[in-house]
């Protein structure tokens, strides 16, 4: 099945980027691999898959120690201050940085490791109580306070969008992020190099590859369904 899904949303991804006129390698396919077992992952290995993203820390330690080190993974779900440790060397990418409080604790981790992290900002584009991330006109004062961070490295924004039956719906929300991006890439901050944008999932990613998405996160798309029984998560 995995191979399968792999290979349909592949095509999709490449009939997405031709419909904007955009290189197929200008896109990463994330496979969303949360709550899913290692021998799923190492299928999607094998057919090669090299991105990986995860929610929750344990599960991605976990699975860090038990797959090949050539995964880059993604910590794509609401990361916690007193987690980041866990994580800190590990990641080759945080997707959901939210808070300055945030901010502080992945620079103090890091900086203890004499490492750089690379970081997105998440951003509630939709205004969802429901969602974390900032609110678009908390952009600017946010990047002005951890411009002086020297171990987070901002490079670029993530959305989580509306989940809707009709995916051109959020054609507006990705389109607005896009925006975001360009007047944040404006600024010249110091830690500041914004050239992704993380958004689309396994519903709406060929729209958010039509309005410029570089990294694309599918899990069902790929997986199949999650069974949150077994996680104890209600969803």
């Amino acid at each position: 099945m995995i191979k399968e899904n792999l290979a349909y949303v592949e095509n999709e991804i490449q009939r997405a980027c031709q419909n904007c006129g955009r290189a197929r390698e200008d896109v990463t396919l994330i496979a969303v691999s949360k709550t899913k077992p290692v021998s799923d992952l190492r299928e999607a290995y094998d057919l090669g898959i090299r991105v990986f993203g995860e929610n929750k820390v344990q599960e991605l330690v976990d699975k860090y120690e038990a797959l090949p080190k050539d995964i880059r993974w993604h910590m794509i779900g609401h990361l916690q201050r007193n987690k980041v440790k866990y994580i800190i060397d590990k990641v080759d990418l945080i997707h959901s940085v939210d808070s300055v409080r945030l901010a502080e604790t992945i620079e103090k981790e890091a900086a203890k490791r004499n490492i750089v992290v690379n970081v997105l900002l998440e951003v509630n584009v939709a205004r969802e109580e429901s969602k974390f991330g900032l609110m678009p006109e908390e952009l600017d004062d946010f990047t002005a306070r951890i411009s002086g961070f020297t171990h987070i490295r901002v490079k670029g924004l993530m959305t989580i969008a509306p989940f809707v039956e009709n995916a051109e719906e959020n054609r507006p929300i990705f389109e607005r992020l896009r925006k975001l991006s360009v007047d944040i890439k404006g600024e010249n901050v110091d830690n500041n190099t914004v050239c992704i944008l993380s958004m689309g999932m396994t519903n709406d990613y060929c729209v958010a590859v039509e309005e410029g998405a570089t990294m694309i996160r599918v899990g069902t798309g790929i997986f199949g369904a999650r069974d949150y029984t077994l996680s104890g998560e209600v969803h």
